[in-house]
Formats: structure tokens, C-alpha cells, sequence
């Protein structure tokens, strides 16, 4: 514990250093955090989960977790870089010693970035099984045709995890069979088989769709075993979506921190706003959900860095930091009343930021529907 206070405590003093003001500007310009995410990687942060032998700090998504977190609650934006994190689940557990000790050392230095990850397609959306984009191998090297969409940040990345159908689906034994994960070098084939074409979003999340036309990549790009890359790319979802639970959480101290220190010092009818049960009692239950959230969130931590099965609950940390977090928001808001509404007390920037996790990674009925399934051992709903 001592270690994730001295994590929090050097993150919150990075993030003065970037105060509500750059990223308001950001927003507003939809601009990239260069500046940020240099320092972020010159302190050693973005590479928390890369092993001590390849230049990192060997820690686990946990602490991770708290990073993006600190992030979240100082008015930042985490989604601008996330990936390079939740990633690591899949590269580390199933990547070759080849291509960890080729890319990673890069990636812990700041010289390349890997912050795309590749797998929704427009027909498919979540059900990922049925995506489409097929990777045919072709002598050492594989031919990539098809298309993937809300890809985000892929113009400000050096590498793609990309997820592809390597076997035709009529062909398949089950649902999860045929795919495969490849780690795909950007710099090589934007706009020599790729292209990249930006999506306009009502927040600043730098998403994409990606098009492949007989892109080329050498065989040694795939990760893992040919055709199991479904069960690779769970180990990046259950980190992801750990990772985005964090995030909100984060939202959700901006939001009740922000809203309790209006509440105490704004005054109407000669006295504070915040003496008013019906100010208090919707911020005093927006920090009890998140509280509720937080536990959970860690315990799927706690699973996921032990190397155990952590499905269900990575799934319910996100979907409790997730809805707790809109709520805060929502709160917020209310207790603003109109300067709520004001681009200059980034209220209604961190409400549209946050309002994506209920969407993705993955919607909260489809949460649902796994608990349902999975849990509660209830008749498959799709």
C-alpha cells in the first residue's frame, strides 16, 4: 500500500505541472498530449507494466490502474494513451521472446509507442467473433484485407494489435476459432496497404477507421498461436476494461471533490448551498457508489496481477465505475446549475469523456448479459 501512495502521490504532482487549462485547450482543438505523454514516459509511468529485463518497472495492472487514475481525478484525459497499458495483457503472456525483447525495450525508452489496438469492425461491433478482416498467409509474410473502426489514437502510434480472421468462419470448429493476433508496425504500412482515416467524436479521443488493402506483414508479427487469438486478445480486454474501471473512478473523485468544494463555498440566500440536504445527499451518494466501484475494481486488479480467472469481474468493475462515474457527473452538474454548463470549469468536458465508458470497451448490456451467462448460469440472450 505504501508503494500505490508513493505512485499517487508522484502522479499528482506530475499533473500540476498540466492543470485543467492544457487540456481544456486540447479539447477544444482536438489536440494530442504530446507534451504529456513525453513526460509520462520519461518518469518511467507508461511503462509500469513492462518487465524489469526489458526497461520497465515490472508492476502489474493494479498500479497502472492508480496511474490513469491520479490522472482522471487532476482533470486529465487518460484515453489519450491508455492502450500502451492495457495492451501488455496480451503481449506479455502470449508475445514471443522475439518480440519482446525487440519491441519492448523501445517502447519502455519512449522510442516507439504502441497505443492502438485493433478488433471493432462496423458489422461486427462487440460480437468480435463475427468480425471480418482476414489476414492470409503468403510464405513469410501475411496479406491483411478489411476494415476495423473507432481504432483510437492509430495516427499517434508506432505499433497496432491488431486481431484478424486467419480461418474462414464456414471453416471454424467454434465460435472463438480462426482468429489471430498480430503486432503490426504502423510506420511500415500507412499508406503502403493501410489507410487511416480520423473519426470526429463529441469528445477528444483521437479515434479512427483503419482500411486495409492487401497490406503486407511478415509472418513474425503474429502473437501466440495462429488461429487461438481470441483467447490472447481476453487477456488485454479484462486489463482494458480493469483499466477504464480506474479511469472512471478518477472521474468520479473530479466530479465529487469538484462538486463538495462548490457546494461549501457557493452561497444563495445567504448561505451556503451545500448546507441543503438536497445538494448534500446526491454527492454524499455519488462517493458511496464510487467507494463501492473502488473495491471492486481492485479486487479484479488483485485477480488479473495473480494470474487468475477475473472475467466477471473485471466486467463488474467496469460496469459500476462506469455508471457511478456518469451519476457523479451528473451531480455535478446539478450542483453547478448553469456554470455546470461552462467550458471554463470543465465539468461538461470530463461528463462527455467519462459518458463513453458505458459504450466501450464494451456496452453495459452486454456486461449484463455475461453476469447473466456466466455468472447466474442463465439461457444465452444473443
Amino acid at each position: 500500500m505504501d508503494d500505490l501512495q508513493n505512485i499517487r502521490s508522484s502522479v499528482i504532482k506530475l499533473c500540476e505541472r498540466f492543470p485543467n487549462e492544457y487540456w481544456r485547450e486540447l479539447d477544444r482543438n482536438s489536440g494530442y498530449p504530446d507534451e504529456f505523454v513525453q513526460v509520462l514516459t520519461d518518469q518511467g509511468f507508461l511503462s509500469v507494466m513492462i518487465p524489469e529485463e526489458y526497461g520497465g518497472a515490472g508492476m502489474g495492472v493494479e498500479v497502472a490502474g492508480v496511474i490513469l487514475e491520479e490522472i482522471s481525478r487532476s482533470g486529465g484525459h487518460p484515453g489519450a494513451f491508455h492502450a500502451q497499458m492495457y495492451t501488455m495483457g496480451t503481449l506479455l503472456r502470449h508475445g514471443s521472446q522475439e518480440q519482446k525483447k525487440q519491441y519492448l525495450p523501445e517502447i519502455a525508452k519512449g522510442n516507439l509507442r504502441l497505443q492502438a489496438f485493433g478488433v471493432t469492425e462496423p458489422a461486427a461491433g462487440s460480437d468480435t467473433t463475427s468480425i471480418r478482416t482476414f489476414a492470409r498467409r503468403e510464405g513469410d509474410d501475411y496479406i491483411v484485407n478489411g476494415q476495423k473502426v473507432w481504432i483510437s489514437r492509430a495516427e499517434h502510434s508506432d505499433l497496432l494489435l491488431l486481431l484478424a480472421r486467419t480461418r474462414a468462419q464456414s471453416e471454424v470448429k467454434s465460435r472463438t476459432d480462426g482468429l489471430s493476433v498480430f503486432l503490426v508496425d504502423l510506420r511500415q504500412v500507412k499508406d503502403n496497404g493501410l489507410t487511416i482515416k480520423p473519426i470526429e467524436t463529441m469528445m477528444n479521443h483521437h479515434t479512427t477507421e483503419l482500411f486495409f488493402d492487401d497490406m503486407k506483414i511478415p509472418a513474425s508479427s503474429l502473437v501466440g498461436e495462429e488461429h487461438n487469438g481470441f483467447r490472447h486478445i481476453l487477456d488485454g480486454m479484462n486489463a482494458e476494461r480493469i483499466l477504464i474501471a480506474f479511469e472512471c473512478i478518477g472521474d468520479c473523485r473530479f466530479f465529487v471533490e469538484t462538486s463538495s468544494n462548490y457546494a461549501s463555498n457557493r452561497e444563495v440566500f445567504g448561505r451556503p448551498i451545500g448546507k441543503n440536504q438536497g445538494v448534500q445527499f446526491p454527492i454524499a451518494r455519488a462517493y458511496a457508489n464510487m467507494r463501492a466501484a473502488e473495491l471492486m475494481t481492485h479486487k479484479a486488479a488483485e485477480l488479473f496481477d495473480n494470474g487468475e480467472a477475473c472475467g466477471a469481474e473485471a466486467n463488474m468493475a467496469k460496469l459500476l465505475a462506469s455508471e457511478a462515474s456518469w451519476q457523479a457527473g451528473d451531480v455535478c452538474v446539478q450542483t453547478h446549475g448553469g456554470y455546470g454548463f461552462a467550458r471554463e470549469y470543465d465539468i461538461e468536458r470530463k461528463l462527455r469523456e467519462t459518458r463513453l465508458y458505458q459504450v466501450a470497451p464494451i456496452s453495459t448490456n452486454l456486461i449484463l448479459s455475461y453476469i447473466s451467462e456466466h455468472v447466474l448460469g442463465m439461457p444465452r440472450s444473443y
